[in-house]
């Protein structure tokens, strides 16, 4: 196992200038040359499989099963994925909604690249958290600098290795260290900065981004409620918010903080629980071959003050062990939103339980403890879900489960307000290292048409305005002006919405009903 070896302070610009220069050669514009990229990556991850698999569990505990199924089988799929379907997303787009009169500029969209690009990974998942984006910038045509997360540090060294060995070396490298080279990086101008991890971090990111005016994607945490109504099964909530919470021992930026739960199902949901973790972990999670630990002790400290300092009362676990970094699955009933564990992200197996009376009562609170979390997990009927959807907000939400939606590696994963900002994975990772550029193309025989636009403008204003105001279908009271020769289009229609159109065309006109009429 390849050790980690910060990169020298020195080398740091040397080594953004590369990217920059080879970004600005045009050499990663052809599709033909960003597939050939992603191939030799997908190759290389194949290769340093066992590599991977041994680095995540020196740095996090955590089995061979989890690691390949959150990241290694993700990101090797990923790039398969993009393989498939870059040429067609590369290609431009015809604009839409455009005016009848300007088609004759064969308005389009073009989708490049945009530019020299620093991915910030983060420690929970390094290998999926790092090389997601770098897959979304390649596909791109960008070319990057990575920074892995020194907390990380097997995985760090493994995945510099992978990156020398099937990237290009001149577009595509890889800068280890801490806060001092992160800083340095941050000096650098950048075309777009993609960064996961803690708020903290993300707000200093972005404060220095905006010095250069440099766009920023934010992937960062949140003090994510899950809500488990009366209706609620009980088992069914028990076991789905387990796993959750219990994968990557809860290090997941994206599993529930807390359970608010109604207080008439609370005893069925703790026993459940408790079902749940001795089918899980039959001989108990410490020694359990499928459970992780926390990355360090900086990080175990944390949790192990968190639990320390709440004033609720342990249900279930509450073991800790400083030497190995472990920490049971632990289950605190609090009775108060101000219990450290709730106003606090835990990011650690660590689940507060707090009893509402109803499900107005758990909306209210979870958007008083956090408005804009990253995940959102209510359990309930299909009313009660939407008033849930309604009334909340969330990067993004998984119905009667735990972050399913974040388990999807095509779907589009980001936050919204505080816990986030931009999002990727699958297609949305190309989308956001590319600028869609607007492009039109005025030939010259409309040139005739284009004289109202030259000066002397006297007496042109009102021949433009005829030519393009739209008009309004609503007075000014804001009611909608039905006109019931708008039914008429139907009437060449030979479809059966165009036969309805044309019936009710001729029994307008044969009832004798005034032209416009209001709702």
């Amino acid at each position: 196992m390849s050790q980690l070896e910060h990169t020298p302070m020195d080398s740091i610009l040397a080594i953004h200038d590369a990217a920059r220069t080879s970004f600005l050669s045009h050499k990663t514009r052809p599709v033909s040359w960003r597939l050939s990229q992603l191939r030799k990556l997908y190759w290389a991850l194949k290769d340093n499989e066992s590599a991977m698999l041994e680095a995540c569990r020196l740095d996090l505990g955590r089995s061979e099963f989890e690691t390949y199924l959150s990241e290694i089988c993700w990101c090797e799929n990923d790039i398969l994925f993009m393989c498939n379907n870059l040429e067609k997303w590369v290609k431009d787009e015809k604009a839409p909604d455009i005016p009848l009169m300007n088609m004759a500029l064969s308005p389009r969209i073009r989708k490049e690249p945009l530019g020299c690009v620093l991915v910030i990974g983060a420690y929970n998942f390094p290998i999926q958290l790092t090389l997601g984006p770098l897959i979304g910038a390649i596909s791109a045509g960008c070319t990057a600098v990575v920074k892995p997360s020194e907390n990380a540090p097997h995985a760090a060294a493994v995945m510099q290795k992978i990156i020398a060995d099937a990237l290009d070396p001149s577009s595509y490298a890889v800068v280890q260290g801490a806060i001092p080279e992160t800083s340095k990086l941050l000096e650098c101008k950048w075309d777009k900065i993609f960064y996961t991890g803690n708020a903290t971090v993300g707000t200093i990111i972005a404060k220095k981004a905006a010095e250069t005016l440099t766009p920023v994607t934010l992937e960062l945490g949140g003090r994510n409620p899950a809500i488990v109504s009366a209706s609620a099964d009980p088992r069914l909530a028990a076991r789905r918010l387990l796993w959750a919470k219990l994968l990557n021992a809860g290090q997941v930026c994206v599993s529930q903080n807390y359970i608010l739960v109604d207080r008439s199902i609370l005893p069925a949901l703790i026993s459940e629980m408790r079902t749940a973790l001795k089918e899980f972990h039959p001989n108990g999670a410490q020694s359990s071959p499928d459970y992780g630990r926390i990355v360090n002790s900086r990080q175990f400290e944390r949790l192990k003050k968190m639990l320390d300092s709440t004033t609720g009362k342990i249900l279930i676990g509450g073991t800790t062990d400083a030497a190995n970094n472990f920490i049971e699955p632990t289950v605190i009933e609090v009775e108060s939103i101000t219990d450290p564990l709730i106003t606090d992200e835990s990011f650690g197996p660590l689940i507060p339980i707090l009893a509402v009376a109803d499900l107005d009562e758990a909306i209210c609170v979870a958007n008083s403890i956090h408005e804009t979390p990253l995940g959102l997990y209510p359990f309930g009927t299909r009313a009660e879900v939407k008033k849930v959807l309604d009334q909340t907000r969330s990067g993004g939400a998984s119905i009667n489960d735990g972050f399913f939606h974040a388990s999807i590696p095509t779907l589009a994963f980001g936050g919204v307000g505080d816990s986030g900002q931009g999002a990727y994975r699958g297609k949305a990772s190309f989308d956001t290292f590319t600028h869609r550029r607007s492009v039109t193309s005025t030939p010259g025989w409309i040139e005739g048409l284009l004289s109202v636009r030259y000066p002397p403008y006297a007496g042109k204003l009102e021949k433009f305005r005829k030519q393009t105001d739209l008009k309004p279908n609503f007075d000014r009271d804001g009611r909608v002006k039905i006109a019931w020769t708008w039914l008429a289009l139907g009437l060449g229609s030979n479809s059966g919405v165009g036969a309805l159109g044309r019936w009710v065309a001729l029994m307008a006109l044969a009832l004798g009903l005034r032209q416009w009429t209001t709702r």
